[in-house]
Formats: structure tokens, C-alpha cells, sequence
């Protein structure tokens, strides 16, 4: 495997157990991007068109930047390179905007060592970032009263010491101990206008700040917008401890806060989510906090707590997730595929099932899936959108055509969106295989084409006949009214078996054909079997083979087999005046057949005749019927967990038979 060869699927999911946030998987030096996360892909502000690229052509903002030159040297060293809170400048909707992120570019070697793709992780933290340095200059602001504070009682201190110079001086120096007096009273001025200042930022600051002396955890000061965040009134705070005051969060974070008083260092907390007693009532939410220390030389003086409550957006955000995914769920559950048409760009967003729907294993461009529409169709399409941009709604039904040249159906739906200025740029959709549901539509049509033909027929027949009966019902001694009554039986024996054979394919569903087996002799069945046959006299059925075998079958249903056999050869080869009805054991079952020696079946038509709706024509013959017989047949075999099948030699006759397990 060279370095710049696809990971395979098994290496790949290796590779993406590493992460769980934005993630992504480069390949070669100029880190091609073989896979991206939809967490990436917002990252990066781009669509899966960037799959493939190197990183310097998906995202070209980043030429000049330093992230280009990492990919390098983590593919060429083998080596992990991480970064926090690093500035990165991207193209985000035509805007170049400065975001920052926790990164890591980890090298994954395979046995011999060598390097066979990066695995890319990003965790944007640009507004933690911003938050941290919003937050920063409100404590530089307060270190730079501190530090006024410690130069104003320097100064006191040397004020001091020169009030105590001039008490050894006093009496040659009371114009310096007026002006020592005066110089006090002003630092003192300066302080309390200092702490004033800070009190009032903290009180009117718009996020929940407590003022926490470290060496006791007493509260120092307290705003409302804290005392509103943890449900608390100010006189519960007076004089207590943090935990004293807050006690539910005293297990989790009493350890934080211990540690950021004994680093120096702050604590950052995120959408954590803790148990409140807000006005005497529990409440879980969601907080964002800073845990920030107040350093006087170097000791950690006081804990200031920063917090907000994000419960809404957290909230809003895990339902929307939610409901994202019983989206996605239902739409894979109906085998929807969906898209994003861009009317502006000319691009389209797409799902796997869209394109396996259109015929394509990838994510093609838009004028690709419209070149697949059957060519006699373009014009719906193109009318269907022309339409939509008026009415705000697509729909249409077209056919595509697969690289193997099959015609399949499909159904677009969609809704059209419009900008400020009333103008179409894009198009929301889903679409649908209808092929199977086309394929039924057109069967229902055929039925009803051939039945309607095939009893068009004897119902004319049997019409006219008992309209000339009517005429001639005074005379019963007329010759023509035993042909008559003769045609009109046999125009109802027809329509009757039309009938039966509707009945019969509507019974052999698996939900209501149901077989009533039971033991019985098969010579004798076919012995009594084709009744109608035997007594016209013009046929001969002959019995060969075993005749002691018995069968455990639904005996009306087997005896409909052959009675359809028998009358298959009587209406295909009307010249054979000798059927041969034969029984046999064969391995564990007992095969029936019917042989007749007529025209036969020719080889091509063979894997039809069992088909619905089929009908097979012998040489100057074209029969009647609704080519149900055989399909019926194959169904009932098929429930009693047999075989059927012909056997067939043009010119020679044909034998059609079937086999009962035993």
C-alpha cells in the first residue's frame, strides 16, 4: 500500500474510534481529504464537495496560515501535533471571520511504521475564547484595582512613616504634617471611589458574579444576577460560606474550586448540568461558569465565580437533535432519498438514497442527474420546476435511465424557498422509487383490459342467443332452440370459468388460500378427475405409472392442477386425441404429469407459461382465456411446497407436471 492509497473500510472505522467531535481523515502530503464529518464540514463552512481535495484546495483561506505546513510534517515525522485555542482565518459564506480551536493532527501508522493517514480533530472554541478574554479584561480591570489598592497602602504606609517622621519634627514641621494629612485623606478618597467602582461593576455586570474569599470560602459579594441563577435570596448568603449557601453543588465542585485555589489556575465550565434548589423547589439546568482566581503577590486572595445559565439553549438544541433524528429515521425507514437544490449556484446537496435512486454509487453534479431523465420526459421536468418557481411546490413523475439501460420511475417532491427579494434560490425535496408501484398500476390496467375483452365475448354470445330465444319462446318446436340453449350453456360455461379464475388468483393470496390436506389415493383422483373431458368422448385419458401411491394434499386443489393440464392440452393440441396422465415416485415426492403429442410449446415461451396474464399461442390456434390457469396452478404447487414445470419438444407434444412431497 503506497501513501497516497484509500484507507479501506475496516482501517477507517479504525481510525474514527479516536474521536467523537469534528473529525476528519487526510491522506499524502498535501493532506487529501478522504472523509469529513458533518461536524467538519460546518467547521469548515463547505459540502461534501470538498471530499478528495488536498486541504489547500478545499479550503485555499488557509494558504499562508501555519496548518498546511503541520499536515506535512505530521505525514513525513509520523508525529502528533495538537493545539489549543488556535486561531485559524476561514471563508465562511463568502466572509473571511477568525475562529479558534482545540486541534489535533495524529499520524496512524500501520505495522511497519509508516504513516498511512492523519486523523484530523477540531473542536471549535471560539466562543469560550472570546468569552475567557471578556472575562480576562474584567479581571485585568480588577487586578488594576488591586494593584491601586496595594499602591495606595504603600503610600499610606509611607505616609505613615512620615507622619512619624513629622511627630519627631512636629514642632519645625506642621505645615508638612497638613499636607501629609491632606495627601492621606485624598488616597483614602481614592480607595473608596476604588471599591465603589468595583462593587458597582460587579452588581450591574449582566452575568452572576460571587466574590469568594479563599482562605474560608466566605462570601465576600454577591450579585443578583447570581442569587437569580442559583434561586436564592441575598440574606441567605450574608455571612456564609459558599457551600453553606449552596450546598447541592458542594459535592462536584467544592474539589474544582479547592484546586484553582492551590494552582492559581481557572476553571472553565461548560453547559454543565447540576441539581438547584431554586425557591425551595429542585431543578436540573445547564451552566455555563469561570471559576476565576484573584492573585495579590502571587497568592490566590479570593475565587471570583462567573456564571450563566444556558438551560434554554441546551434544551432547544438537544430537541432539535431529536428531531433530526426521527427525520432521518423515518426517512431511511421509507427509503426516501432527499436534496438541497442551491437555484443560484447551480448545485445540489444529496443523500445516499437520492443518488442510489438516480442510479449513481456517488454524489454527482446536478446537470448529471437531470441527463439520466428519460429523454421523452426532460419536458415534464422542466415544466414541473418552471411551475414550482410560481406556485412555491415541485412535483413530478419521470422516468430515469440506469447505465444498464433499465427504465426505473421515480417521484419528486419538493418545496421552493425565496429570498427578500421574492426571487427562488432553492429547493427542499425528497424523492421516491415508484418503479414497483408503476409496475402494479400497469398489471391492474392489463387485468382489466383482458378481462373485459375476454368477457366481452361470451356475454355478446349468450346475448343474442337468449334474444332469439326470446322471439321463438311460443314455438318449442323449432329446430334452432336446442342450439340455442346449447350455445347460451356453453357461453356460461365460459363466463363461469373467467369468473373461477378471477376467484382463484384473488384465493391463492397467502392470507386466504388456505389447503385442506388430506391422505388420499392418487390414481383414484385422477381416475374420477376431467369428468367434462371423458363424457364429450372425443379424448382419451390414459392412467400410467404407480397407481398405489397416495399423497397428504388438499385434494380439490391437486385435482384443479390437472383438470387445468388436461384442458391446456385440449385447447393447444386439439389433434391429440390421446392424453397420458402419469404417476410416479421420484426421491421423497410423487410427480403427476399430463403428455399430450401435439405442436408443443415453443423453448422461448417456456419460462412465461407460469407467469400471470400469460398466454402461451400454438401454431394457427389463438386461444381464448385470461391466461390465469397455469399461475393459479404454479401458486397451489408452490403452497404445498412442490415443484412445476414442462417439458416440451416442438413438433413432438408437450408434458407438464408437478411434484407433492411425501
Amino acid at each position: 500500500m503506497n501513501g497516497t492509497d484509500f484507507l479501506n473500510d475496516k482501517q477507517l472505522l479504525d481510525v474514527l474510534c479516536y474521536t467523537s467531535d469534528a473529525t476528519a481523515v487526510h491522506i499524502a502530503e498535501d493532506a487529501k481529504i478522504q472523509y469529513a464529518n458533518d461536524a467538519m464540514l460546518r467547521v469548515w463552512g463547505k459540502g461534501e464537495e470538498v471530499l478528495g481535495k488536498s486541504l489547500e484546495d478545499a479550503l485555499p483561506e488557509l494558504k499562508g496560515q501555519p496548518f498546511i505546513d503541520m499536515f506535512k510534517r505530521v505525514w513525513n515525522e509520523g508525529i502528533t501535533i495538537k493545539g489549543k485555542e488556535t486561531p485559524a482565518n476561514l471563508l465562511i459564506d463568502g466572509e473571511l471571520k477568525t475562529f479558534y480551536f482545540d486541534f489535533e493532527y495524529r499520524a496512524i501508522k500501520n505495522g511497519n511504521d509508516k504513516t498511512v493517514c492523519i486523523l484530523h480533530t477540531a473542536k471549535d472554541v471560539t466562543e469560550n475564547y472570546l468569552r475567557r478574554e471578556q472575562v480576562q479584561d474584567l479581571t485585568e480591570e480588577l487586578r488594576a484595582t488591586n494593584e491601586e489598592l496595594l499602591a495606595a497602602n504603600e503610600e499610606i504606609r509611607a505616609a505613615n512613616e512620615e507622619i512619624t517622621a513629622a511627630n519627631e519634627e512636629i514642632i519645625a514641621s506642621n505645615e508638612e504634617l497638613s499636607e501629609s494629612q491632606r495627601e492621606l485623606e485624598e488616597l483614602y478618597r481614592n480607595l473608596s471611589e476604588s471599591n465603589s467602582y468595583f462593587r458597582s461593576m460587579v452588581k450591574q455586570a449582566p452575568v452572576g458574579i460571587c466574590i469568594i474569599r479563599a482562605a474560608d470560602l466566605l462570601i465576600q459579594d454577591v450579585n443578583d444576577a447570581y442569587l437569580e441563577l442559583v434561586g436564592k435570596q441575598r440574606e441567605e448568603f450574608a455571612e456564609k460560606t459558599i457551600w453553606e449557601a449552596v450546598p447541592e453543588a458542594a459535592a462536584m465542585y467544592a474539589p474544582i474550586m479547592e484546586n484553582v485555589i492551590e494552582t492559581g489556575i481557572p476553571f472553565v465550565g461548560k453547559e454543565h448540568e447540576l441539581l438547584l434548589i431554586r425557591d425551595g423547589v429542585p431543578e436540573n439546568v445547564f451552566v455555563d461558569f469561570v471559576y476565576e482566581p484573584m492573585l495579590i503577590e502571587g497568592t490566590v486572595q479570593a475565587i471570583m465565580v462567573l456564571g450563566i445559565e444556558v438551560s434554554d439553549k441546551v434544551l432547544a438544541r438537544r430537541s432539535v437533535e431529536v428531531m433530526e433524528e426521527r427525520i432521518r429515521l423515518a426517512v431511511e425507514a421509507a427509503e426516501i432519498g432527499t436534496f438541497d437544490l442551491d437555484l443560484k449556484k447551480g448545485t445540489m446537496l444529496t443523500s445516499d438514497r437520492f443518488d442510489s435512486i438516480f442510479g449513481f454509487g456517488e454524489h454527482v453534479n446536478w446537470g448529471q442527474y437531470a441527463g439520466v431523465i428519460h429523454r421523452d420526459d426532460q419536458h415534464i421536468r422542466e415544466e414541473a420546476h418552471k411551475e414550482a418557481v410560481a406556485s412555491g411546490r415541485l412535483f413530478y413523475e419521470v422516468r430515469v435511465v440506469y447505465a444498464d439501460e433499465s427504465i426505473h420511475w421515480i417521484r419528486v417532491q419538493g418545496k421552493v424557498y425565496y429570498d427578500p427579494e421574492d426571487k427562488a434560490e432553492r429547493i427542499l425535496g425528497t424523492l421516491l422509487d415508484i418503479t414497483r408501484f408503476k409496475s402494479l398500476e400497469q398489471q391492474k390496467d392489463d387485468f382489466i383490459s383482458i378481462a373485459s375483452h375476454e368477457l366481452k365475448t361470451p356475454v355478446t354470445s349468450l346475448k343474442a342467443s337468449l334474444q332469439l330465444l326470446e322471439r321463438l319462446k311460443g314455438d318449442t318446436s323449432s329446430p334452432l332452440v336446442p342450439r340455442l340453449i346449447d350455445q347460451s350453456l356453453k357461453s356460461m360455461t365460459k363466463i363461469s370459468t373467467l369468473i373461477d379464475d378471477l376467484l382463484n388468483v384473488n384465493r391463492t393470496k397467502e392470507t386466504q388460500f388456505k389447503l385442506k390436506r388430506t391422505n388420499f389415493n392418487v390414481s383414484e383422483m385422477l381416475e374420477a378427475c376431467c369428468s367434462h373431458i371423458r363424457l364429450a368422448g372425443k379424448y382419451s385419458l390414459v392412467l400410467e405409472g404407480d397407481k398405489e401411491l397416495s399423497i397428504y394434499a388438499d385434494e380439490h386443489a391437486i385435482d384443479q392442477v390437472v383438470v387445468n393440464f388436461v384442458n391446456n392440452a385440449v385447447k393447444y393440441a386439439p389433434d391429440s386425441l390421446e392424453i397420458i396422465l402419469k404417476i410416479e415416485k421420484v426421491d421423497n415426492a410423487v410427480k403427476i404429469s399430463v403428455r399430450d403429442t401435439g405442436p408443443g410449446v415453443e423453448e422461448s415461451k417456456i419460462p412465461y407459461l407460469f407467469d400471470r396474464y400469460y398466454q402461451a399461442e400454438s401454431s394457427g390456434f389463438n386461444k381464448s382465456g385470461l391466461g390465469l390457469g397455469l399461475y393459479i396452478s404454479a401458486e397451489i404447487i408452490r403452497k404445498h411446497g412442490g415443484q412445476i414445470g414442462v417439458d416440451s419438444v416442438k413438433g413432438e407434444g408437450s408434458t407438464f407436471w408437478f411434484t407433492i412431497p411425501q
